[in-house]
């Protein structure tokens, strides 16, 4: 049987407030650049339909393609992160793991840190030592 409801249109105004705030971009932020107040914003993102020449202003001003905002997909993004971004979780006793790759020693580095100063550190000395010196010398010459 086949189904004669046709397919909910997208809410293109709640994909633009998702949008939004992903992007870290506020209400007033975006009503500035339309021109417009922070209601009139509020409006467009809580209507189902937006104009074309509104989504492509409003996605100049989020730096995305209207393509973006048309094919915005939450449970993506969060399928997305899940998925890359979060560590795996493995077996029954939940352990977590996380290959870093770490090329390097962290405590190696800490010990050349600590040696590098330790020279550095001589140096100064050294330097003061010689001022001295010869600051002791110019004021044995006035004498």
């Amino acid at each position: 049987m086949e189904s004669t409801t046709k397919p909910r249109p997208k809410h293109l105004g709640r994909k633009i407030r998702r949008m939004r705030e992903i992007l870290g971009v506020k209400q007033d932020t975006v009503a500035e650049e339309l021109g417009v107040t922070q209601q009139t914003v509020s409006n467009i993102e809580n209507t189902e339909a937006v104009d074309n020449a509104t989504l492509e202003k409003i996605a100049g001003i989020l730096g995305v393609e209207p393509e973006a905002i048309k094919d915005f997909d939450e449970e993506q993004v969060i399928y997305n992160i899940q998925n890359n971004h979060e560590p795996k979780l493995e077996g029954s006793s939940q352990l977590v793991n996380v290959n870093y790759q770490c090329t390097f020693n962290p405590i190696d580095k800490w010990v050349e840190a600590v040696e590098e100063n330790k020279r550095l550190y001589e140096e100064l000395l050294k330097s003061e030592r010689e001022k001295v010196a010869m600051l002791e010398k110019m004021l044995e010459g006035r004498k």
